[in-house]
């Protein structure tokens, strides 16, 4: 089904054409003063300009020729050369009945579906995840849900931080503590391999960081790690036994934390699993004189003329001849090429890092290993305390993931209790329930906000069922599904949606901008376009719930119907919209 912005504007296109002016410059939006339409077209002006006309006299005549359209209910033209549009009650009603016949809700699949990597998370096998992990988390989840909603063909990775120097810090730090363990022997082979892992998640939680401070002021510490990762590179089985230790238990905790925010992966893959690629990709860089040696290392030069500051070179081997993290980023992006063939990447990863993807795009590009027009960064902002300060606990220490999504799920028990919510719910349920409270709490502070943008974490507000807020879009899909639930014991049944209220044609309007949004959300990679829609809905379904508390008592049965099954269209977007962001709606609360 088509919009009305673009029903409109296929309206227009033609008269615009006729006038010897870029169907283009037709484009319809909704407008910013509902008082004067409901739609606005400001392609006059423009188009003026080019034909050395007045504007109001070309939007004029624009105006006339739409006249007599049953879409329409009126048209004017305001100011310099605005045509304004109102639509039709006939057509508001049209469009909302077969909104409330199609399960997307009007949401229209892309005309060519791309093979979309989508890779986000980020998660170090060195440590657990922490707050800054959730912004790449969340993000990277809504836009492979959006893609995939539109039909695009999606891939997702993890992609573990599992390679260089953070675990040949693990091994020297477990082997200063279980220097027995067969894994340091030189001679070790697979008939010593030991299942149960020499380490929990505590154990490298508390081992990485104290090794990696001791690094900084121990220079022969830091030699160690660095020899300790050179020789896991080259293959040194013992400590490639290690790694696969690290690995299995990392996932695990990874796993819980992943399970717990509703977020899946198709690929748990990381930078050791391209290890096998980088030797043959280093030899081509050299042969190809793309790569050239530096100070006893290995670069790529990727700064160009153009550049308003210079970009510094790609180091791809260090000089203890260790491969370094953009030669893992280009192996990975050679496999796939080769595993997945993506039309395009992406790579949701904190904004601080936008150098170093620069400098891996225009590397890969510059030794024809792939096309940095597929390849893109999706940057994101820091989400802050309340000081305005990357999120802290009190201590100033990093808060986990883990400990971030217990705190959120008790706060929305909290509050649930506070406001008398979920009373009749079991024990199980109400847990169940504060969870997923807890969660569209976290998500939504997040994909609320543009993900450029940095922005304040305040636990006590976005867990209240009021304001712009996961439990309020929650609760308001929670008191439709209750309406309809009482509407069906009572045997009442749905009826073809009328717009008489203003409000309800409010509702139709948000309805219809459902598809927009969420193309303009992959458009631009941002999911904020999704969440600002599904509020608006929100705000407008509670307004029109205000204007007609009394649903299943009015005795006109087409009435009644009418707003029964507009209330099922509200429901069935909201939980479409709120599933791209990965929220789901309680069922009771």
């Amino acid at each position: 089904m088509i919009d009305f912005a673009t029903q409109l504007t296929n309206l227009l296109g033609p008269e615009f054409t006729k006038e010897g002016l870029d169907a283009n410059l037709a484009e319809v939006r909704r407008t910013a003063r509902p008082d004067l339409g409901d739609f606005q077209c400001n392609g006059a002006l423009a188009g003026a300009k080019q034909k050395g006309e007045n504007p109001r006299a070309l939007a004029t005549r624009l105006e006339e020729s739409l006249r007599g359209q049953s879409l329409l209910r009126e048209t004017s033209v305001a100011g310099p050369g605005f045509i304004n549009l109102a639509l039709s009650d006939q057509a508001l009603a049209t469009q909302a009945n077969h909104l409330a016949e199609d399960a997307r809700s009007g949401l229209v699949p892309v005309n060519q579906p791309l093979r979309v990597l989508v890779d986000f998370a980020g998660p170090n096998v060195a440590k657990p995840m922490h707050v800054g992990h959730l912004r790449a988390t969340v993000i990277g989840d809504s836009l492979q849900r959006i893609a995939r909603a539109l039909g695009h063909q999606v891939t997702s990775d993890a992609h573990f931080g599992d390679w260089g120097l953070q675990i040949g810090l693990l091994i020297i730090s477990l082997e200063d503590e279980q220097p027995d363990l067969p894994y340091f022997k030189p001679d070790y082979n697979e008939s010593m391999w030991v299942e149960e892992s020499p380490v929990s998640m505590e154990d490298l939680d508390r081992m990485y960081p104290a090794a990696s401070a001791r690094m900084k002021e121990d220079v022969a510490y830091r030699d160690r790690a660095r020899k300790a990762t050179a020789e896991l590179q080259k293959g040194r089985a013992g400590y490639l036994a290690l790694h696969k230790h690290f690995w299995k238990v990392s996932k695990f905790a990874l796993e819980r934390e992943f399970t717990a925010l509703n977020i899946h992966f198709d690929l748990w893959k990381g930078e050791s699993d391209v290890n096998y690629l980088v030797e043959t990709l280093v030899n081509q860089a050299k042969e190809s004189g793309v790569a050239v040696p530096s100070e006893g290392a290995l670069v790529i030069h990727v700064n160009r003329e153009e550049d308003k500051k210079e970009i510094p070179p790609l180091l791809l081997v260090s000089s203890e001849g260790s491969a370094m993290y953009g030669t893992t980023d280009l192996a990975t992006i050679v496999e796939r090429e080769r595993e997945v063939k993506p039309d395009l990447f992406l790579y949701v990863v904190d904004q601080r890092q936008a150098m170093h993807f620069v400098q891996v795009f225009r590397a890969a590009q510059a030794a024809g290993w792939s096309q940095e027009t597929r390849l893109e960064h999706i940057g994101f902002g820091t989400m802050n305390g309340t000081d305005g300060k990357p999120f802290k606990t009190r201590s100033g220490g990093v808060i986990k993931l883990h400990d971030l999504i217990t705190s959120c799920r008790e706060r929305a028990s909290e509050k649930m209790e506070q406001g008398g919510y979920g009373k009749e719910l079991s024990a199980e349920e109400r847990e169940r329930t504060a969870l997923m409270v807890g969660t569209a709490a976290l998500k939504f502070a997040d994909l609320s906000n543009y993900r450029l943008t940095d922005y304040v974490f305040d636990l006590d507000r976005f867990t209240s069922f009021e304001g712009k807020t996961g439990p309020y879009l929650q609760f308001q899909g929670v008191r439709v599904k209750s309406l309809l639930r009482k509407a069906a014991e009572q045997g009442f049944q749905e009826a073809p949606i009328q717009v008489i209220l203003p409000e309800e044609k409010a509702l139709v309007l948000m309805l219809d901008g459902f598809n927009a949004a969420v193309h303009l959300a992959f458009d631009k990679r941002a999911p904020h376009f999704v969440a600002e829609h599904v509020y608006g809905l929100a705000q407008a379904f509670s307004t029109f719930w205000v204007a007609s508390p009394k649903v299943l008592e009015e005795k006109d049965e087409a009435v009644r119907g009418s707003r029964l099954r507009l209330a099922r269209s509200v429901l069935v977007q909201l939980e479409l919209g709120l599933g791209l962001l990965g929220i789901e709606i309680p069922e009771r609360m």
